[in-house]
């Protein structure tokens, strides 16, 4: 049985790994935000090629310079209507473990500073919802931000689905 102290030690140990820079953006009136340093860059509006027979929340893929990389609707992702492209309609490019791609979202907020303070850890809502690609919830600035888990966000089939998007389907096999 672990004594409290251990307890105590490693749950401060796990806030403090979250704790960081954070780029925010919006998706619908929601504040989301994801560590800066999966952050490639961030583009305004660019034509995005739709591609048959992939997922819904795979919009299609876009050409920067010279480089094909797919982009995700987040909002489809997460289960609300497909983005409507805007202004302030932005494509963050994320570079995970994986592969490197867009995520569609509504509008860019800012980099905000997380200390391991302002970091809950994700509350329960019960068995029926998954909440795993949530790294918990940072309150900063008396506003709430939803702390994304990028590489849990993006699942294997999803990987597959948008290597199938940029290279085809014979090149998309992992």
């Amino acid at each position: 049985m672990k004594n409290a102290s251990a307890v105590n030690k490693n749950q401060s140990e796990r806030v403090d790994s979250r704790a960081g820079k954070y780029l925010t953006f919006f998706l619908s009136s929601e504040e989301y935000g994801v560590e800066i340093l999966k952050v490639q860059e961030i583009i305004g509006r660019m034509p995005i090629t739709p591609v048959p027979l992939t997922s819904k929340y795979i919009r299609g893929v876009i050409n920067l310079r010279g480089k094909i990389h797919p982009i995700m609707d987040l909002k489809v992702k997460f289960g609300m209507e497909q983005t409507i492209i805007t202004e302030e309609t932005c494509i963050i490019v994320i570079n995970t473990s994986s592969l490197m791609m867009g995520i569609l979202v509504d509008k860019v907020s800012e980099v905000v500073n997380v200390m391991s303070g302002d970091i809950e850890d994700t509350p329960s809502f019960g068995a029926d919802v998954e909440t795993e690609y949530l790294l918990g919830v940072g309150k900063t600035g008396g506003r709430i931000r939803l702390l994304l888990d990028i590489e849990k966000v993006i699942t294997a089939s999803d990987v597959i689905n948008l290597k199938k998007a940029t290279c085809g389907e014979n090149e998309a096999e992992i």
